[in-house]
């Protein structure tokens, strides 16, 4: 489902708003905000140089920013026992994920974030390890 929004905050209708929602688009980026601050124009520009100003404050904050990538997680809740750590923690360290919020009580505990393409195979394996409980956060 993609969820979008765009506002032109008393600026004429689709002038500022849209123009940036499109360069987002160009670019294929998803979560991500702009905000663009006019301290010159207004009815000097017109709305055509208005939407081309904001056009252009968007292009270029996309082309001089750092773009980081980041995979869609979903995060879980591991329990387990001493006894099935070294099962769990291989699995762990085969898929590459870093745990947090470590709990290392008389059972054991962390919450983990699965990449969203593999997170029900991985859960799968870890539901495998005999004792071990997975449990979606929210």
């Amino acid at each position: 489902m993609k969820v979008f929004r765009a506002n032109d905050d008393g600026e004429p209708s689709n002038s500022a708003g849209a123009p940036i929602l499109g360069q987002i688009q160009s670019f294929e980026l998803t979560d991500v905000l702009i905000g663009v601050v006019r301290y010159f124009g207004g009815t000097k520009l017109g709305v055509g140089g208005l939407i081309n100003a904001y056009r252009i404050a968007a292009k270029e904050a996309l082309e001089l920013g750092e773009i980081i990538e980041l995979p869609v997680v979903k995060s879980v809740k591991v329990e387990f026992s001493y006894d099935q750590m070294p099962d769990v923690m291989k699995l762990i360290k085969s898929h590459e994920l870093s745990t947090r919020d470590n709990d290392f009580g008389l059972n054991c505990s962390f919450s983990v974030d699965l990449p969203i393409l593999r997170s029900e195979q991985i859960s799968q394996l870890l539901m495998e390890i005999d004792g071990v409980e997975v449990t979606e956060e929210i």
